[in-house]
């Protein structure tokens, strides 16, 4: 058996071949289809390939994957604290990658299956829509404040705040300006209403999504982005392992005799689920019960950092 490695980058993979304890350098693969195919029809089945997690891995791995063993994807920020090195260059690190595998030093991550790449890149789809959305809306508030005209008092994008914005003191060029934003913010908007209907068509025929609703905060699309975070829930041993993979989990420093000091949280794992329980967890902050009580416990505790809940109406 042998051991490929790749160090891959947008238009190459310098390739390391680890192999009866000694490395050698491979040359160069283009990052194209065929190119790839080419290059994984020269492997055996006995062999194994490493590569770290990029924008384009769910790819390689679909077609390596069929010519060897198996492909490992190991997690790039821990392989970069595990091996820092002064000198890097591409050859170095596909060696590197080589050596940690071989010596089971490799720090793997979990390779999705087809259907849950699936729902990751529908998610992704939802959360650039939003993002555009939300930058268009920054973007008019902008230019009205450019031109000292107050916030609107209530929800600008509405047909009533769009009347009011069509009779604020603007010059025509910046008018004009507005007209455009409005006009692509409507056109986003609609393509966001075509995938929350495809998310939830989904994701109200999955019992684990509704199970996930009976949350309080927990809407489908909250669920279903979750849900496509997480993947196989089996390969997590604990809850406090999965807590750990949201980056939920608090920064731990101890040594020696002292007592451990526990930080904010760490922030490392899935970005955009952890976004996603954030938001759930404002929504029911704001309506009474125990979470609600929770809340405010923790808020005065921190010395009421943030500014204080509005009551829900009855």
């Amino acid at each position: 058996m042998k051991i490929v490695a790749l160090d891959v980058h947008r238009t190459f993979g310098q390739i390391a071949i680890h192999e009866a304890g000694t490395i050698r350098d491979a040359g160069r693969v283009t990052m194209e289809r065929e190119a790839v195919l080419a290059f994984a029809k020269t492997l055996s089945r006995s062999d194994e390939v490493v590569l770290e997690e990029t924008g384009n891995t769910a790819i390689l791995v679909k077609l390596l994957a069929p010519f060897v063993r198996r492909v490992v994807v190991a997690n790039p920020l821990q392989v970069r604290a595990i091996a820092n090195a002064k000198v890097k260059t591409d050859k170095i690190d596909a060696r590197v990658l080589a050596k940690l595998h071989a010596s089971g030093f490799l720090p793997e991550v979990w390779v999705a299956d087809p259907e849950t790449e699936r729902k990751r890149r529908t998610i992704a789809e939802r959360t650039q829509l939003v993002s555009q959305l939300t930058r268009l809306k920054n973007r008019v508030q902008s230019i009205l404040h450019a031109n000292l005209i107050p916030g609107y008092d209530g929800k600008l994008f509405t047909q009533r705040g769009r009347r009011w914005l069509d009779d604020a003191a603007l010059p025509d060029d910046q008018r004009r300006l507005v007209g455009r934003h409005l006009a692509e913010h409507d056109r986003l908007a609609e393509e966001l209403a075509v995938v929350d209907r495809v998310i939830a068509r989904e994701a109200l025929g999955n019992t684990d999504v509704r199970r996930l609703m009976t949350i309080g905060g927990v809407n489908a699309v909250v669920a279903a982005s979750v849900l496509a975070a997480v993947g196989d829930i089996n390969r997590f041993s604990s809850a406090e392992k999965l807590v750990s993979y949201f980056g939920l989990n608090p920064r731990v420093h101890q040594s020696g005799d002292h007592a451990a000091f526990h930080g904010r949280i760490t922030k490392q794992g899935r970005s955009h689920a952890r976004a996603m329980l954030v938001e759930a967890a404002w929504s029911i902050a704001a309506a009474p019960g125990p979470l609600r009580a929770f809340f405010r416990r923790v808020q005065t505790k921190k010395g009421n950092r943030w500014p204080p809940l509005q009551p829900c109406a009855n």
